[in-house]
């Protein structure tokens, strides 16, 4: 039943209703508090194009002209688009989707006393779809809403969404929490997401997920759809993962996250008897960073990891969560089964260090690389782009379109292994080698779990 208490809160006792005068009552109370805290966004992006007639495809023309001739002025097209965030501090700081704002030229902010506001970017965090804008309300203070711990969530608890799906305005719609911890692929890198059945529609990215006591419980981010409106799957980012990110605009922009320097494979039935564990849950170590917090802690290959922080890990995706919303900076508890008896570590909550120096090159020059950004592999860039951290060499972190890296077929997030049997053990090593003159190139890279070779005359 609700209740309000002296500071404005809601109180809630979970229980099922009791009677027909209680299944009458009404999130009205509940939604005046909430929804002026939830605005809309509108975002606008020039986009430049050029005027092209059907004649300048014409190979005669070209031959005579010059494909430059043909070219044309640049001309301008605005390409607009619109979202939801949450006020979540009273001097104008604001949650949303990293998408909703992603390459933005103009960002306003709409209130819901429908005043707008110019806001500017505080953080961008691709990772985890989230984003931190700032609006300067002089001296007025914000409605805004606090945050809930996220793992104090059930499955079956009531939540509100509120945003603004299609353009239509601000809209409530409740539903239950379906789910915890799901997956929603190539949503963020972190796949641990409450799942809803509220309703949830394009603009609603960005919004609040509201629990009953009034606090803000998540991020409304995707919905699983055949034909892009609500099924009664929607995906919303805890707001523990919230904190985070607002913590790292609080700290000067920046989301460090801590290193755990291990990686591993989930639990799955047959490995869970294998190794004789009476449940398929947890993550086995198969590979520890030499010198990382995960080897100064004792933890081994072979080893399960099956909580950290007191908070269980059913699988891979759990680990990675946890890791990413603890703070870096003390130690904490990692709690583990080696050899069937279980143990625990005290692990060091440290960022990952960049060692060795990037080294961000763009390769030039007459050679298969060419046109391939390179930079040496080290645990904060594999942290940065999302890649195995115990691995190391130079990466392709991206490609000029059509030049000779690109026509080879490399691909960003290539590992560069060896060129006619020498190892490239750094970027360095790399712009060595490609000053050299070879009638044929063999280039050896690592694309996943292959190893693949590519050979190129010269």
């Amino acid at each position: 039943m609700l209740s309000f208490v002296a500071n404005g809160v809601i109180a809630q006792e979970k229980r099922v209703p009791q009677s027909r005068s209680e299944i009458a009552l009404s999130f009205a109370p509940l939604v005046k508090s909430a929804a002026p805290a939830v605005v809309n966004i509108y975002t606008r992006r020039l986009v430049r194009a050029r005027r092209v007639s059907p004649l300048f495809n014409d190979p005669f023309f070209r031959r005579f002209f010059g494909d430059q001739f043909f070219q044309g002025a640049p001309k301008g097209r605005v390409q607009n688009s619109l979202g939801s965030g949450v006020i979540v501090s009273d001097d104008g700081l604001i949650v949303t989707n990293h998408h909703v704002i992603d390459k933005a030229d103009q960002i306003t902010v709409v209130l819901t006393d429908r005043r707008e506001f110019d806001a500017e970017v505080v953080i961008r965090d691709e990772r985890t779809d989230l984003a931190v804008l700032r609006i300067q309300a002089k001296n007025e203070k914000l409605p805004f809403l606090s945050l809930r711990d996220s793992d104090s969530l059930e499955v079956g608890d009531i939540v509100l969404a509120i945003g603004n799906p299609f353009g239509v305005g601000q809209t409530v719609t409740s539903g239950i929490v379906s789910a915890l911890a799901r997956t929603a692929q190539g949503v963020s890198d972190f796949g641990f997401f409450i799942q809803t059945d509220a309703a949830i529609n394009p603009g609603n990215s960005g919004g609040a997920l509201v629990s009953l006591d009034g606090r803000l419980i998540g991020i409304n981010t995707a919905i699983y759809s055949r034909g892009g409106g609500s099924n009664g799957i929607g995906f919303a980012i805890p707001s523990n993962m919230v904190a985070t990110v607002i913590g790292g605009a609080a700290a000067g922009g920046e989301v460090i996250r801590p290193w755990l320097g291990a990686r591993g494979q989930t639990i799955s039935s047959d490995i869970a008897r294998s190794l004789g564990l009476p449940r398929p849950s947890g993550v086995l170590v198969n590979a520890v960073h030499k010198g990382g917090p995960a080897d100064k802690a004792g933890l081994k290959v072979g080893d399960v990891i099956v909580s950290i922080g007191g908070k269980t890990v059913p699988d891979g995706n759990a680990l990675r969560f946890r890791v990413a919303t603890m703070n870096v900076g003390g130690d904490t508890d990692l709690g583990i089964v080696r050899n069937g008896q279980p143990t625990t570590l005290t692990i060091k909550l440290v960022s990952a260090p960049e060692v060795p120096p990037r080294d961000l090159t763009l390769i030039e020059g007459q050679n298969p690389y060419a046109g391939a950004e390179v930079a040496n592999l080290s645990p904060a860039l594999a942290e940065e782009i999302s890649v195995e951290s115990a691995l190391s060499g130079v990466i392709v972190i991206r490609l000029k379109r059509g030049s000779p890296a690109d026509r080879i077929g490399l691909e960003p997030g290539d590992i560069l292994l060896r060129l006619n049997g020498e190892t490239i053990g750094s970027v360095a090593t790399l712009r060595e080698f490609v000053r050299r003159k070879y009638s044929a190139w063999q280039v050896e890279i690592r694309r996943g779990g292959r190893v693949l070779q590519i050979v190129v005359r010269g």
